[in-house]
């Protein structure tokens, strides 16, 4: 007796991904049953990837209108607004690098679920090939038997026996039950053409799921890299890495949109097949095999006694009765006729092995082996599979969220990089101070070596012995600059730009200067009082 079919209970995921509206491309309701050979079933599910292009088209005109609006509008120059927009700029891009981050790994986790479920349909596929090409070689190999090799030992024996018609009418039954077992074997379906379609399947599959494999993981290194390199664009203030960064945000969003439309597609076709996967196997097998042999491995345990229970019965019969009568033989015949014992011993032998090939030959035809592989193979595609699908939209999602958080993020990094730059450009450039001066010096470095007002410390009377180089117009008011030259004792500061007025520090003064410079200062303040408010 058959043992119970386990039940395939289809997932909740099935079912939702099933009632999903199928729409053709003009807009007219679609049958769900998964039928892949049908055009109007496969334009239901191309019109599902056509609504994620139209969320990918709706999804820049948004942006591209935000950028506008933020590009058009004036930012107000306050200092508190500079700090809240950077502090703005800041955790956006904190927040798009957190969401990349969480999607690439939901995306991981869903790339390996579908890869496990991909895989396990494949080997079930593999084991159902190898039982079905099993059943081929054993009838095949027990009808040669039977056909060639037996024959030319019946007809060495009738020779032999051909004095003793008791014999010969033994051999003519033994004839019989030969014929007999190979109407019961040519009965029994060859599963040749079955064998080749699931194995181009299943290298198919192999092969598609290899680089759809590949193609994600490559997807999640690219996201990565783009979050890197976001990031570096913000903490360098780089406008060459921003630039980069939006235009690979913008090649990501599409990426994510795509992905996300040919995951949706995938998803709903697995779920509408393994919604109701007997029926499609049953209509798709229609014409290569019989009805009743199809349903007998599909509801195991359900559909009655075995269709090749009845050719199992009387190959065992039959090669039974043969056993039977070869025996008989050697024990009756071979003491008359001696030459007969070495062609009635290789019918023995044949018989003993045909036996062995009928029980290999009733363990795969059993239903349970094969059943077992088609619950595997739904449970590695319609779970593990399904489930990873979903996690991959999932992680298109997050991931076109994320590129579009950082194409928000974008306009007003570059604006406030902008107003960073117009206020050092706002600064004298020959402020030693200002780091864009600094910038500048690094590459543009002076002519000569000039000693500054700073490097004295032996006292004044070493200025004199100094020839000052010529003076740069200054944009300080000259009687600033006078009123300075009057507290160095009327010589000319040996500086291009006074620092006095211009925001910067002073400079560091050695123990002797500073002296120095307090000395004079009091000085002239006293005869020159009202000239220096403080």
């Amino acid at each position: 007796m058959p043992a119970a079919r386990v039940e395939y209970v289809a997932p909740w995921w099935v079912a939702w991904l099933h009632s999903v509206p199928h729409l053709g491309l003009r807009l007219q309701p679609v049958d769900s049953t998964f039928n892949p050979r049908d055009e109007s079933y496969r334009e239901s599910l191309l019109f599902l990837g056509l609504v994620a292009a139209i969320c990918l088209g709706l999804n820049l005109v948004i942006l591209a209108t935000y950028v506008v609006c933020v590009c058009c509008c004036r930012q107000d120059e306050a200092v508190q607004t500079k700090r809240r927009d950077s502090c703005c700029v800041t955790w956006t891009a904190v927040v798009a690098g957190l969401i990349c981050c969480a999607a690439v790994g939901v995306g991981f986790y869903g790339n390996s679920e579908t890869n496990d479920g991909v895989y396990q349909l494949i080997y079930s596929l593999d084991n159902a090939n190898h039982t079905f090409s099993g059943i081929d070689e054993l009838v095949s190999g027990t009808t040669q038997k039977m056909k060639v090799d037996l024959e030319q030992h019946l007809a060495r024996l009738s020779e032999i026996f051909a004095a003793r018609g008791d014999y010969i009418q033994t051999l003519k039954f033994v004839q019989q039950m030969a014929a007999n077992i190979l109407v019961q074997l040519s009965g029994l379906p060859v599963w040749r053409e079955v064998t080749t379609e699931l194995t181009e399947l299943a290298d198919q599959t192999g092969y598609v799921e290899y680089y759809r494999w590949l193609s994600y993981l490559l997807l999640f290194i690219l996201d990565l890299v783009i979050c890197l390199v976001s990031c570096l664009g913000l903490a360098r203030r780089s406008r060459c890495l921003l630039v980069s960064t939006l235009c690979c945000a913008a090649l990501g969003l599409f990426l994510s949109w795509t992905s996300l439309a040919a995951d949706s597609a995938a998803a709903v076709g697995t779920g509408d097949f393994c919604s109701d996967p007997d029926t499609f196997l049953l209509n798709i097998t229609e014409g290569q095999v019989r009805t009743e042999v199809t349903r007998y491995y599909l509801y195991c345990g359900q559909s009655g006694s075995s269709p090749f229970q009845q050719a199992l019965t009387v190959f065992q019969r039959s090669l039974t009765t043969m056993q039977s009568q070869v025996a008989s033989l050697l024990q009756f015949a071979v003491p008359v006729f001696p030459t007969a014992e070495k062609d009635l011993l290789g019918i023995q032998l044949l018989l003993n092995s045909s036996e062995s090939g009928l029980h290999q030959l009733t363990a795969m035809l059993d239903c349970r082996g094969l059943h077992k592989d088609y619950l595997d193979a739904l449970n590695g595609i319609c779970y593990d599979g399904i489930e990873g699908l979903l996690y991959l939209a999932l992680f298109s999602l997050l991931a076109a969220l994320a590129f579009s958080t950082m194409i928000c993020a974008g306009p007003r990094a570059w604006k406030h990089f902008t107003t960073r730059d117009r206020d050092y450009d706002d600064i004298d450039s020959d402020d030693p101070f200002n780091p864009q001066a600094r910038r500048m010096a690094a590459h543009n470095p002076p002519r000569g070596q000039l000693r500054s007002f700073c490097s004295y410390s032996s006292g004044l009377g070493s200025q004199t012995s100094l020839q000052p180089p010529a003076q740069t117009i200054s944009n300080a008011p000259v009687s600033e600059y006078m009123n300075q030259a009057m507290l160095f004792g009327g010589n000319p500061r040996y500086e291009n730009v006074p620092l006095i007025g211009r925001g910067s520090p002073p400079p560091t003064y050695s123990p002797s200067m500073r002296a120095t410079y307090l000395s004079v200062a009091d000085e002239h303040l006293r005869h020159y009082g009202n000239d220096f408010p403080a």
